[in-house]
């Protein structure tokens, strides 16, 4: 199992700090860079010599969106994914309508984020119906 290289943007020191303490424990992962703002994430991001597996990008963000995170980076090859406490079904929808592969509630679904990052490490595709709303 290959560590899967992770860019996280999320504007909250103690969430980002949390997720990627947790996320290095429980799953073959390495966070290669964090953004607490869109046009920083969008930098990083598009940069050809930055490159990772995975993005995990919280909606409301110090500046700008994860939305706009979405848009500006989709179509890339890496998995993009939403980790919000705004994740309605209306929010889902658009989300996914912007290329994410997945959204997950920061509040609940914590556990299907894991489960979802272990499959990719496994080189699973992470399409299954496992897991949030896809």
């Amino acid at each position: 199992m290959a560590n899967l290289r992770t860019y996280i943007v999320e504007d909250s020191p103690v969430i980002r700090e949390n997720l990627i303490a947790t996320l290095e424990e429980m799953v073959p992962l390495e966070v290669v860079g964090t953004a607490e703002d869109e046009s920083t994430a969008k930098h990083w991001l598009g940069r050809p010599d930055n490159a990772c597996d995975l993005v995990i990008i919280d909606i409301f963000l110090k500046r700008g969106s994860g939305l706009g995170v979405l848009q500006a980076v989709r179509g890339a090859q890496r998995k993009l994914v939403v980790l919000s406490n705004y994740a309605t079904p209306d929010m889902r929808r658009k989300c996914l309508e912007l290329g994410a592969d997945k959204v997950f509630d920061k509040s609940n679904e914590i556990d299907g984020l894991i489960n979802y990052c272990t499959r990719l490490a496994q080189g699973d595709s992470g399409n299954s119906a496992h897991g949030a709303l896809s």
